[in-house]
């Protein structure tokens, strides 16, 4: 699977878009200085997310959109089409992404 598929299971599964996770996130002070525990045990608590899926928010939420060109491209199962994430939900989302 995909980052971006991640982010977008997570959407499917929050009913909320990862941006507004990530602006909900910021109001609760977590940042790029925050550790992983405490997004992920929000995420469980709040939305129900497993870890793998709370993992690709800890990312977006401590790093931001972009990520590793490692996979961009490769064709494998774990490829993305560009090295930055979409964030603002399935349905707007662009051809590339």
């Amino acid at each position: 699977m995909s980052f971006q598929a991640y982010l977008d299971a997570v959407e499917t599964k929050t009913g909320l878009t990862p941006r507004e996770l990530l602006v909900l996130a910021q109001g609760k002070g977590f940042g790029p200085d925050t550790k992983a525990t405490p997004i992920i045990e929000w995420l469980k608590e709040d939305y129900g997310l497993g870890r793998g899926h709370a993992m690709a928010m800890v990312h977006v939420i401590t790093k931001g959109d972009q990520i590793s060109d490692k996979h961009v491209g490769s064709g494998g199962s774990h490829a993305d089409a560009s090295d930055r994430l979409w964030l603002d939900g399935k349905a707007t989302k662009p051809e590339g992404y």
